[in-house]
């Protein structure tokens, strides 16, 4: 079963700059069973990040996941993408952004509940309203 990648592993993966956060998530990576399964949000989010601090030389080596088949990317129905505005609405105390929503709505499609991430809301979020990740 896939494993859902946010942008915040993607990035850390190939910036060795970020020291123990890179080691971590490359000794992660390890133990997820591959391929990893990322949005198309996420991955922009990763792309625009990967340009800032690596220029064409870190996006190239996202898009190396993407070739030797260990990323691959959901793409979201029409049902998704209503799902995806819905969630944002309902989150707007804790801000949920379009990459968290799509994931969201992309592991309550895939029934998916593990995810590869860095960022704490996925604590909070919930899956069709009450399951963790």
């Amino acid at each position: 079963m896939s494993t859902l990648a946010d942008a915040g592993p993607l990035i850390a993966l190939i910036d060795q700059g970020q020291g123990e956060i890179h080691r971590r998530c490359v000794a992660a990576l390890a133990s997820l069973s591959a391929p990893l399964l990322t949005t198309w949000p996420c991955f922009t989010e990763a792309m625009y990040f990967l340009d800032d601090l690596k220029g064409w030389s870190g996006q190239k080596a996202l898009w190396r996941f993407i070739d030797r088949g260990a990323l691959r990317i959901h793409v979201p129905t029409d049902p998704e993408t209503t799902r995806m505005r819905l969630l944002m609405e309902q989150s707007s105390d804790t801000p949920m952004d379009l990459a968290d929503a799509s994931l969201v709505a992309a592991a309550e499609t895939r029934r998916l509940r593990r995810i590869f991430t860095l960022d704490s809301d996925f604590l909070v979020y919930r899956i069709n309203g009450s399951n963790a990740f």
